[in-house]
């Protein structure tokens, strides 16, 4: 995949709110002025994939507790050999999961976001430019624990939004509550 195909892709994401509309055009910015945008090589950042995993009734989201950020998050990371996002936020989540079951509801971005990755003994403090996916499974697929994270499992949306005060997973939370409302009215 190439910069045009992933600088179109952003450009068609329609953001959710004003944060969401700044990170996108931050995101924008970085892959038009760095071709090897998805290398994790880049020291400033880079951009990464991530999934967001509901059941078919868009009531629960997978979560990980993370090893070494010690927080719920959605399964994602790191681009390996192409810029291929969507193929790395499917393969982190069977990576981190244990589920190769997943469902791409759309190969449109589901959300974006940047953040601050703290640095350790390996990297420098740097933003992970986060393009998000959603994904579908069904909530009787028991996941299994990644050596990246201390848990894995199921949250209601209510669950997760007392459990975690990130801005961006209640985002995440607001939008699958708009997509369940729609997906019932429908």
């Amino acid at each position: 995949m190439n910069q045009t195909h992933h600088l179109n892709k952003i450009s068609a994401h329609t953001p959710f709110n004003k944060v969401e509309a700044a990170h996108q055009q931050s995101v924008l910015s970085f892959v038009q002025q760095h071709g090897d945008f998805y290398k994790r090589s880049l020291k400033k950042g880079h951009i990464t994939g991530s999934a967001w995993i509901i059941n078919p009734q868009y009531n629960h989201v997978l979560m990980l507790h993370h090893k070494k950020l010690d927080r719920w998050l959605q399964p994602g990371g790191h681009t390996e050999q192409d810029a291929d996002v969507l193929a790395t936020a499917r393969r982190e989540a069977q990576e981190e999961t244990g589920i190769l079951d997943l469902r791409t509801i759309s190969d449109a971005i589901f959300d974006i976001d940047i953040h601050t990755i703290p640095g350790n003994k390996k990297e420098a403090e740097h933003l992970h430019y986060d393009i998000r996916y959603l994904f579908e499974t069904a909530l009787t697929t028991a996941p299994t624990v990644s050596d990246e994270s201390n848990d894995v499992r199921w949250f209601t949306l209510e669950e997760i939004a007392s459990s975690n005060d990130e801005a961006s997973i209640a985002r995440m939370i607001l939008k699958t509550t708009h997509l369940r409302e729609n997906k019932s009215s429908s």
